[in-house]
């Protein structure tokens, strides 16, 4: 039955550019909430808790909102505080305008560079980072913000398999985290309706888009995929607030979350993997480290600069072709930095 409904909803997807975007993405939508429950849950389909990844050696890949880096620290510092003071080694080599389907629009970043593809880069990534775990959360420049192509579609999809099979093969495990949501509200004049030959600008309903490719990936946990939905809650939280304050939003140019949203992710990998509800009680990092410890901290910004200087020093070392990127310490320098900054850390959670 899992793969049967899987198979209908590739189906309607292929057909799409027949039909109209909105009727794809209900019906998308509507089947994935047919095949199971768990489908449209945030939680991983099958076993999962937070403990499973304390200890583990965790590689996150990504665009730009994986690299700024904040829920991958608010994530760290819930583990450290609730789980084990130790936590995971989270190793964030996000990397902004990013695709993992390999495409890059006509006069990216000005005509200076195409999108940076993913796989370029990956075998030296895994090669050099040898993680228990990836985590990987890509979509949001993968259609590249124009309207719904099965040609692009199917990018995404190959593009995503390819990742799969280059993580399994080197024997760790895999995690998908699905796209954030595209708000085209605080840019509306800057984007472009349907039906437009060429796309300069973005499509205003490219988060329909991304609902798709975020459905999609929801969809493969009937074969076994670990899958956390952050789209869909984001969506939904975004279309609620917004009716209380009509000019709310996550993302003032539409794509690069603010720290409430970036919290907020953190909290739903969270509880994906199998946190208690009761960690959706703190309105932000701040407050959650200051109710378990007891007193004000800057343990989530020490976590997010440790995070950050590891992530400069590894892109630099692993090397990659998007120009414009800080250029990282040395290796050996870095650990030793990071070493210190642990110390830190280490001290806070202990109380000195």
């Amino acid at each position: 039955m899992l793969n049967t409904a899987k198979m209908r909803i590739e189906t309607i997807l292929t057909r799409s550019h027949h039909t109209g975007i909105g009727v794809v993405c209900r019906l998308v939508l509507l089947m994935a909430c047919c095949i199971s429950p768990r489908l449209t849950s945030t939680s991983l389909a099958g076993d999962a808790y937070p403990e499973s990844i304390a200890g583990k050696r965790v590689l996150v890949l990504g665009d730009s909102i994986t690299y700024s880096g904040q829920y991958l620290a608010y994530l760290e510092a819930y583990l450290r505080l609730h789980v084990d003071i130790k936590g995971p080694d989270i190793i964030n080599l996000g990397l902004p305008s990013e695709t993992v389907s390999g495409l890059s629009e006509p006069g990216h970043a000005g005509g200076r560079f195409p999108r940076p593809d993913l796989h370029e880069r990956l075998d030296r990534v895994l090669e050099a980072i040898q993680p228990d775990l990836v985590f990987a959360c890509y979509g949001m420049n993968c259609g590249i913000y124009h309207p719904y192509s099965v040609e692009r579609f199917e990018a995404y999809k190959v593009g995503i398999r390819r990742l799969r099979a280059r993580v399994h093969a080197i024997g760790a495990a895999m995690i998908h985290v699905t796209p954030p949501v595209f708000d085209p509200v605080p840019i509306a004049q800057r984007t472009l309706p349907a039906g437009k030959r060429s796309y300069k600008q973005p499509y205003e309903g490219y988060d329909e888009v991304l609902s798709l490719y975020a459905s999609w990936l929801v969809a493969m946990r009937g074969e076994g995929w670990k899958v956390i939905d952050v789209h869909r809650p984001m969506k939904s939280l975004l279309h609620r607030q917004r009716e209380i304050e009509p000019h709310f939003r996550f993302a003032s140019d539409g794509v690069h979350m603010n720290d409430q949203a970036h919290w907020m992710t953190a909290q739903w990998i969270l509880k994906g993997l199998g946190a208690s509800e009761n960690l959706f009680r703190w309105p932000s990092a701040q407050a959650m480290s200051e109710a378990r410890l007891g007193k004000s901290n800057g343990i989530n910004a020490i976590i997010k600069k440790r995070q950050r200087l590891l992530c400069d020093a590894w892109l630099t070392k692993t090397a990659h072709l998007r120009p414009g990127m800080s250029k990282g310490l040395p290796l050996d320098q870095a650990t030793e930095q990071a070493h210190q900054l642990e110390s830190q850390i280490q001290d806070l959670l202990r109380g000195k």
